[in-house]
């Protein structure tokens, strides 16, 4: 199961992944948002807090509950406060309309099923107010390194004397942007990572959606 594979994986993440790759990207949402009660959707071990950490009221979940114990780490390392909780993206543990922001890096990829991951967008737009923003991100499938595969795949991590193996949905961006409007949410921006230089975002190795709740 996936869950118990980023249990197993939480530790060497945390060094591995130490930094947000999406820095650029959530300091410039930092700016546009200012403030406001902000909630990270599979926050792991929580890098992704950092542009926020000043101004924004900070919530978290992941299923992974070894992520929530490195995310507890992280916030004390860094020095800032996060409610944060394990739970399931696809039953949040909120109220409806709790959230004026949602940041989502890199978490829906991981979830089996069209119609699973549909619950988790709906969940999403539930727990937001009218009109907040959120930012997504998930993996391309038409990046280079997946051509001629398919759109289910595992990815290794190998750790010590194993290899342990992470399910991943390759997204198109035309397929993400169908998913988040029927979910209810309008599209804001439909972009690549800043780190990706081809003037043609078809081929980035992620896709960033900026999405905004319907009154």
């Amino acid at each position: 199961m996936t869950k118990d594979t980023f249990n197993q994986i939480a530790s060497g993440w945390y060094n591995f992944r130490h930094w947000s790759i999406f820095t650029k990207e959530l300091e410039v949402l930092a700016k546009r948002w200012q403030k406001g009660k902000l909630l990270n959707l599979g926050c792991a071990h929580g890098p992704d807090f950092l542009p926020f950490k000043q101004s924004f009221e900070l919530y978290g979940v992941d299923f992974s509950s070894e992520m929530i114990k490195y995310a507890q780490k992280y916030a004390q390392k860094f020095n800032f406060e996060v409610k944060l909780d394990v739970a399931d993206v696809r039953q949040l543990p909120y109220p409806d309309e709790t959230f004026e922001q949602a940041i989502s890096i890199a978490t829906y990829h991981h979830i089996k099923g069209e119609t699973e991951r549909q619950k988790a967008l709906d969940e999403l737009k539930r727990v937001l107010k009218p009109g907040g923003e959120a930012f997504i991100t998930v993996w391309n499938y038409y990046q280079f390194r997946f051509w001629l595969k398919p759109r289910e795949t595992t990815v290794p991590w190998r750790q010590k004397h194993k290899t342990l193996y992470r399910y991943y949905y390759l997204f198109s961006y035309g397929e993400l942007e169908r998913l988040v409007k029927k979910a209810g949410f309008q599209v804001l921006k439909s972009f690549s990572e800043s780190t990706y230089h081809c003037p043609v975002k078809f081929f980035s190795r992620n896709i960033c959606l900026l999405v905004k709740k319907n009154d």
